[in-house]
């Protein structure tokens, strides 16, 4: 079953999900992989597991290994069901196994399952010794669930971050340079903008207090291993979670008629001519998760709809709900759209981004019914100023 020796006596024995295309609303369109480690010591521990579905594939990689009745521990790092699906159906066959988990975690699983499993509850700080290691527990509460935590192992230099440092994609390679970081980077980038961003404080918090660990490879829950790429991947985290992007646009649009089409398209020209790195998204062609992976990096987000029974079209609507749960910061907006007897659905998304506390330079522009020529330009200049205010 292709398990991997990740460190000496440390294994991958998870699974792989290669048909996965919508992990809770999250188009998932390379698969993903649900990771879980073996390690064995005069304790054996199974860090994490996989989504039920997949179980069999889990346990055929462990019996390569080992005998599953052998194992001591089964480390919950967090209780999301991909990563602890798995556990009751483990534990029928380590019978003896005590489950590691933060406080919060043991009720978490308590209320998932209604077993009444041997806990063994860690605070953050809480060491285990098992032989030749000890696990080290560090809890990350809210990167991104309330149970969340960590565990590393000095002695292996590994970090074992379950959610953190994720990316969705499905692959028979294990690690990073087997990959690629232009493809990694994207990957983790859309993980990070679609799970991980309303919680850039509590992740600035656990990069600082993982910052004094000697860490040369960290194993997550989802996608390849990091050793290649880890300062890369941690600048990245840092930059995220500080808010900060690139002098780029995003333009985010749905049309009825074609009208508000127009005007986005104007829009894009404007900013072009001032050299602004501009991308454009319909939302009829484009999923909100994609989307999503564009609002990470761009400072100006332009988002435009038609007014539609006095709001927005639906497919904006439901973009605009989107963002709100995932609140970017320090972004600049602009709203725009074209209507027919009403107009209200510039103003529904002005709403949104001042909710947001999004900087909105220039006022937004409505045109009823169908944009001119000369209310095409006027939109294109209000383009090329919006690329001028960019760095204000």
């Amino acid at each position: 079953m292709n398990t991997t020796e990740i460190k000496p006596d440390i294994y991958w024995v998870g699974g792989i999900d290669w048909d996965i295309r919508n992990f809770h609303g999250y188009l998932t369109q390379r698969g993903t992989t649900y990771n879980a480690y073996l390690i064995l010591d005069e304790k054996v521990v199974l860090v994490d597991t996989v989504k039920h579905y997949l179980f069999d594939e889990m346990l055929a990689r462990i019996k390569e290994i080992i005998d599953p009745s052998k194992i001591d521990f089964v480390l919950s790092n967090h209780v999301e069901m991909d990563h602890s699906g798995s556990i009751p159906k483990i534990l029928e066959f380590a019978k003896n196994a005590k489950v590691i988990t933060s406080t919060k975690g043991e009720k978490g699983l308590s209320r998932h399952f209604k077993k009444d499993w041997d806990f063994h509850v860690v605070k953050s700080g809480d060491t285990l010794n098992i032989g030749k290691r000890t696990l080290h527990f560090v809890h990350t509460p809210m990167v991104h669930w309330p149970d969340s935590m960590v565990t590393y192992i000095p002695e292996d230099k590994l970090l074992l971050p379950n959610d953190g440092f994720g990316q969705h994609i499905a692959t028979s390679e294990r690690f990073d340079d087997e990959i690629g970081w232009e493809i990694l980077r994207e990957e983790a980038g859309k993980y990070y903008a679609n799970i991980v961003l309303p919680f850039g404080d509590q992740v600035k918090k656990a990069i600082e207090a993982l910052s004094g660990l000697k860490i040369d490879m960290i194993a997550p829950s989802h996608g390849i291993i990091w050793r290649s790429f880890i300062p890369k991947i941690l600048e990245e985290y840092t930059k995220w979670a500080n808010h900060k992007t690139d002098n780029k646009a995003l333009i985010v649009y749905d049309s009825m008629w074609g009208s508000t089409e127009k005007m986005a398209y104007k829009l894009m020209e404007g900013l072009i001519e001032e050299k602004i790195h501009t991308t454009v998204r319909c939302l009829k062609t484009n999923h909100i998760s994609d989307v999503m992976t564009d609002v990470l990096t761009s400072k100006m987000i332009l988002i435009g709809s038609p007014t539609l029974n006095n709001g927005v079209l639906p497919s904006v609507g439901g973009f605009l709900t989107y963002i709100k749960g995932l609140r970017p910061r320090n972004r600049k907006g602009f709203s725009f759209g074209s209507y027919g007897w009403s107009g209200q659905a510039v103003g529904e998304i002005e709403k949104v981004m001042k909710e947001l506390k999004w900087e909105l330079p220039i006022e937004g522009k409505k045109i009823d019914y169908i944009p001119d020529d000369d209310e095409l330009m006027k939109v294109k200049e209000l383009g090329s100023e919006l690329g001028k205010r960019m760095e204000t």
